[in-house]
């Protein structure tokens, strides 16, 4: 980039009249990064880069954070901070003053903490004792302050599995407040959650398009314990640690510059493409913890809130439903993915061969995962158009319930840190909240990883993972937006078409024929 560039790009955010002013300062301290050099890639990665066959998100040419930091909440609450001159707190009015200050200390991409913490768990030492009003006062003060000052829809805390005093109170104040901070992950355990806890949770998506839901024994499957977190768009991770980066595969890409038939796609196209975007992911992680030496000057690490040896990175894929399609086109087929049983197992093939692969290639300072990537069904950004998101079927071409769960949860096995497939629910659900529960323990049990749902006929709407109010969006326009967050959605909306989902009817569908009387 040279001088003049970079003067038109900062006049154009410094005069933007929709971006508040610590927007401007963001977009701006994101540019001046942009004007350094990138880290040393081969010329090959260089033009997958380039082509955005391989993409870094747009996320800076010198990574001096972690993308996404998990601190370990409950550590601080009982230590203190020497950094932050903070004692431990004895109340819970004090430990709720207390993990707001730290928020505020907590980097991430987005400028904003992406994990508030597993708030049931950390605050219940602190809740013994007080009674139902001064909880929700206290809780609910506390929700309006992280929506005015953390005010970002990949803010996320998480709640779960088992039931509580917190975890109610929580939903109440949710239905009540109706706000876009914080998002929410409810972790469901068949064996520890209860049915009427679900409920309350489904019956406040019907409100506020939150929480989404994760299938809690298969992330305790894949992380060896309950030390993880769901955060941002679906992202999970390990808490203490989290993820260097998230740099993505464009599988749609990948296909259209394929020359030859499906079985030189698996030997020779896609592998090469997979170890470009792994080389990208090595580059930056070597450079935050190499060159800008993250890891020894920030507090969170010496403190022990955070610890190298808990962190990965996030190997990306997305644009899976393209890639299929020009695939069975390429083989004079006419199936398409979501629709079609051959077509749907080529998709398997593709997502199995790319996490074998990402599987088997070491990447350094990723011991959080055994020294490898973390596989993520990436959810899209605001800039891409006419790709799908992650291994969604595309909007608006989604078929029924049943079959749209039975095509997508074969992928979900995979992708440790992270996949999303959302569904956009008739409002004649709110008749029969039971019947969602249902559909959510069944989606568990035919093995999905992530739940996510909202009503068509809700003040939200989920553009990947973060939820923006459809007000806001329409107000963009004029008036800009006080959620950072509202930028990128007004993008997604013109490009993406998530308003488009299809609607989906809560029905019936036996899987079995009743045997005769």
């Amino acid at each position: 980039m040279n001088i003049e560039e970079l003067q038109v790009r900062a006049r154009a955010i410094v005069n933007d009249p929709r971006l508040s002013y610590h927007q401007r300062r963001h977009y701006l301290a994101g540019l001046a990064e942009e004007a350094l050099d990138y880290p040393a890639l081969s010329a090959d990665a260089v033009d997958a880069l380039n082509k955005r066959i391989i993409c870094d998100l747009y996320e800076g040419h010198a990574p001096y954070r972690g993308r996404y930091i998990l601190p370990d909440y409950a550590k601080a609450l009982r230590n203190g901070s020497t950094f932050l001159e903070l004692d431990p707190p004895e109340t819970l009015d004090d430990a709720l003053n207390f993990l707001l200050i730290l928020y505020t200390q907590v980097p991430s991409i987005t400028g904003y903490p992406v994990y508030l913490g597993d708030l049931d768990k950390d605050l219940a030492p602190y809740a013994e004792g007080v009674s139902d009003e001064h909880l929700y006062q206290s809780l609910k003060r506390f929700w309006i302050a992280l929506d005015r000052m953390l005010p970002d829809g990949f803010v996320h805390m998480d709640l779960g599995p088992r039931d509580g005093r917190i975890i109610r109170m929580v939903f109440r104040i949710e239905r009540e407040l109706l706000q876009v901070v914080p998002n929410l992950t409810f972790k469901v355990d068949p064996n520890l959650t209860p049915d009427d806890l679900i409920r309350d949770a489904v019956e406040t998506v019907f409100e506020t398009a939150k929480p989404h839901f994760v299938n809690h024994p298969m992330m305790i499957r894949d992380f060896g314990d309950d030390a993880y977190a769901s955060v941002s768009c679906y992202n999970s991770l390990r808490i203490g640690g989290g993820s260097h980066t998230l740099n993505r595969l464009n599988l749609k890409e990948v296909a259209l510059v394929h020359n030859g038939d499906t079985e030189a796609f698996f030997e020779e196209t896609l592998p090469h493409y997979v170890e470009l975007n792994a080389e990208l992911i090595e580059a930056r992680i070597r450079y935050l913890v190499e060159d800008a030496k993250f890891f020894e000057h920030d507090f969170l690490a010496r403190e022990g809130l955070i610890s190298l040896d808990r962190f990965s990175a996030m190997y990306g894929v997305y644009g899976l439903a393209e890639c299929v399609d020009t695939l069975m086109e390429n083989a004079g087929k006419s199936g398409r993915y979501g629709h079609d049983d051959e077509a749907n197992e080529l998709s398997y093939r593709i997502v199995r061969a790319v996490a074998d692969q990402v599987a088997a290639r070491p990447m350094p300072y990723c011991e959080g995962n055994g020294g490898r990537c973390m596989l993520h069904s990436q959810s899209g950004i605001d800039v891409d158009v006419d790709v799908t998101a992650g291994t969604r079927i595309p909007i608006g071409s989604e078929p029924s319930m049943f079959e749209h769960i039975a095509c997508v949860a074969p992928h979900h096995d995979v992708f440790m840190s992270g996949v999303s497939d959302i569904f956009h629910v008739e409002d004649t659900a709110r008749r029969n909240p039971q019947a969602v529960v249902d559909i959510i323990r069944g989606a568990f049990e035919a093995g999905m990883r992530d739940f996510t749902f909202n009503l068509d006929t809700n003040g939200f709407i989920r553009i990947t993972g973060y939820l923006v109010r459809k007000s806001d969006i329409a107000a963009f326009a004029d008036e800009g937006g006080r959620h950072g967050s509202t930028v990128f959605a007004a993008g997604s909306v013109e490009n993406s078409h998530v308003l488009d989902r299809a609607v989906k009817r809560v029905l019936i569908r036996e899987h079995h024929t009743r045997p005769p009387q």
